[in-house]
């Protein structure tokens, strides 16, 4: 079925025209209510290694979506809205907890035993069960939030809607992102990896291991297991020399400890604050 969908969804994607037509728009509604469902997502491990791939048609569809609906008011007991996109529902059925002023959107997938403090997680975004969205967190369009995982408060996922080409943003299971950080870009996150407080992750981000007699760069990547910190490297300029944010990898989070306790600890071990 999704590649008889994927077929549509790429003819409208060409041809606009195409979204005149009952079948496409049905097509683009009921890939939207897969994602809703979480029987399809915009990305997803594949194989033994952990590879990931990106679903290019399945964004498209997203994109589509929001040609073919029109604009309506929400309300929400006082609240009220005005957008394309209506708001998840039947919390209770789904198994997931949802504190007032926690908002999701019609076509994000939020697994059963995920708790959303008062947060946002956009359209095509997958959230996996045990997760916990922290007060004002925000998780992005086409994000993908592994299982265990801890968003504290105000952290910001970016959503990677456009180009659809683009690998969204990805965090894996067990991660800790502590309090303000920021991941954008589509940076990926790997398994049990430890953000501190207020680092700022994006596709041109130098990710300094500095645990070794030499660093080690990365850039769109936190190797699995990693205990990062915001850090700053000199750089040289026409104007001067300055001081540019980077990230530093100076340990990685210890097998004796349980998962779920260390994500504090993996910090407390190297004093720093979450």
């Amino acid at each position: 079925m999704s590649d008889q969908f994927q077929a549509i969804i790429e003819r409208a994607w060409e041809d606009r025209s195409q979204l005149k037509e009952t079948e496409t728009k049905q097509a683009v509604r009921q890939v939207i209510a897969l994602l809703d469902e979480g029987a399809l997502r915009v990305a997803e491990p594949v194989g033994e290694n952990g590879e990931w791939i990106t679903r290019e048609w399945v964004k498209k569809a997203i994109l589509l979506y929001f040609l073919i609906q029109d604009m309506q008011t929400i309300e929400v007991g006082p609240f009220e809205y005005h957008d394309k996109i209506p708001l998840k529902r039947g919390f209770a059925q789904k198994g997931v907890r949802v504190v007032p002023q926690a908002l999701v959107r019609y076509g994000a997938f939020v697994e059963r035993g995920a708790i959303l403090m008062p947060s946002y997680v956009n359209i095509g975004a997958w959230v996996g069960a045990g997760t916990m969205v922290d007060t004002w967190a925000t998780v992005g369009s086409c994000a993908q939030i592994g299982r265990n995982v801890h968003l504290a408060g105000g952290v910001g996922i970016g959503g990677v809607l456009e180009p659809p080409q683009a690998r969204p943003t990805i965090i894996e299971d067990d991660c800790f992102i502590g309090s303000r950080s920021i991941v954008v870009e589509g940076v990926h996150v790997e398994r049990e990896a430890v953000l501190g407080a207020n680092v700022v992750l994006t596709q041109s981000t130098h990710i300094i291991d500095v645990t070794g007699p030499e660093p080690v760069l990365y850039k769109g990547r936190v190797p699995a297991r990693a205990v990062v910190v915001p850090g700053t490297y000199t750089r040289q300029f026409p104007a001067g020399t300055y001081q540019v944010a980077c990230a530093l990898i100076i340990g990685k989070r210890k097998e004796s400890t349980d998962k779920k306790v260390s994500l504090n600890d993996a910090l407390r071990d190297y004093q720093i604050a979450s």
